[in-house]
C-alpha cells in the first residue's frame, strides 16, 4: 500500500522523538501541513503526517467505502515500523480513535488526542447530525457515502470550523475535503470500539468548547477512560489544527511533551 507521507525536518537541533500526525474523517495529511508541521519543526521535532489509505494522495480510493478502522490502524503501524524511533502519535477526530486502537497492543512514548472520537463511539455525534440535517443523513445512509454530511461549504463550516472563519479559508479547506469510508463509520459507531484498559501510553486529551461533533463532555469522558484530565479550549471548533487559535493548542502540546521528557 503506497501511502502519502508529508515530512518536515526540524529547523533546529533535532529532538530524539519524532511526531506522527493522524487525520480524521474527510481529511488527509494536508490538514497538518499549514500550521502544525512547520511549527513543531521549528521547535526541533521531526514531523510526519500520514494520509490514510483512500485519502489524499494515498492508494485505495477505489476501495474506500469498505475500508475498515483496522485497515487504518494497519496504515499507522506500517508507517511506525519504518521509523527509526517510535513516535509520539497525534490523532484528530477519527484519527484519535485510530491512535486509541493502535495503542491497545502497542506502546509509544506518548500520544495526544485532539477532538477525538471517544471510546464509546460516535453515536451522540451521529444523533447531532441526524437532528440538524436529516436529509443529508438519509442520503449518506442510502448511498453508503459520508460525503453528503459535509457536501457544501456551509455544512463543512458547521462541522469543523468557527462561524467567523474567513470565506477564502473555508473555500480552500472545502476544496480538499473528500468522502469517507462507510465501513469505518460503522466501526467507530459500534463495531470496533477501543478498550482503554489495554492502553498504558501517557496521553494528553484536548478538546474544543464549540465543537459541533465531539462535545466537551465527550472529551472529558475520553480523558477519564485513560486516567487523565481533559483540557477544553474556549472559542474553538472541531478542526483545532486549522482554527485561528491553533497556536495555543500547539503550545500546550509542546509544554506537555517537555514535561514528558520528549
Amino acid at each position: 500500500m503506497d501511502l502519502e507521507l508529508i515530512k518536515k525536518e526540524p529547523v533546529s537541533a533535532a529532538r530524539p522523538t519524532p511526531l506522527l500526525f493522524v487525520h480524521g474523517m474527510w481529511h488527509a495529511a494536508w490538514c497538518w501541513a499549514e500550521h502544525f508541521l512547520p511549527y513543531f519543526a521549528q521547535h526541533g521535532y521531526l514531523c510526519y503526517a500520514l494520509s490514510l489509505r483512500g485519502h489524499g494522495a494515498s492508494e485505495g480510493r477505489e476501495r474506500l467505502r469498505c475500508t475498515s478502522l483496522a485497515d487504518y490502524v494497519a496504515d499507522v503501524a506500517h508507517i511506525v515500523s519504518q521509523m527509526e524511533r517510535p513516535p509520539v502519535l497525534v490523532g484528530h477526530s477519527m484519527g484519535g480513535m485510530i491512535v486509541q486502537k493502535y495503542l491497545e497492543s502497542r506502546r509509544v512514548p506518548a500520544a495526544v488526542l485532539l477532538a477525538s472520537v471517544p471510546p464509546r463511539g460516535v453515536l451522540l455525534a451521529t444523533l447531532r447530525v441526524l437532528f440538524r440535517h436529516p436529509l443529508a443523513f438519509l442520503k449518506a445512509n442510502l448511498t453508503f457515502s459520508l460525503f453528503p454530511i459535509i457536501s457544501t461549504p456551509g455544512l463543512t463550516r458547521e462541522a469543523f470550523f468557527s462561524a467567523d472563519i474567513p470565506e477564502e479559508k473555508l473555500t480552500a479547506y472545502f476544496s480538499r475535503m473528500q468522502d469517507e469510508s462507510y465501513r469505518a463509520y460503522l466501526d467507530v459507531l459500534a463495531l470496533n470500539l477501543p478498550r482503554p484498559k489495554r492502553v498504558t501510553t501517557p496521553m494528553l486529551v484536548l478538546g474544543a468548547a464549540d465543537d459541533a461533533l465531539i462535545s466537551p463532555d465527550e472529551v472529558e469522558a475520553t480523558a477519564r477512560a485513560y486516567g487523565t484530565r481533559a483540557e477544553v479550549f474556549p472559542d474553538m471548533a472541531h478542526d483545532m489544527m486549522l482554527e485561528s487559535g491553533w497556536q495555543a493548542v500547539a503550545d500546550r502540546m509542546l509544554n506537555w511533551l517537555e514535561d514528558q521528557g520528549l
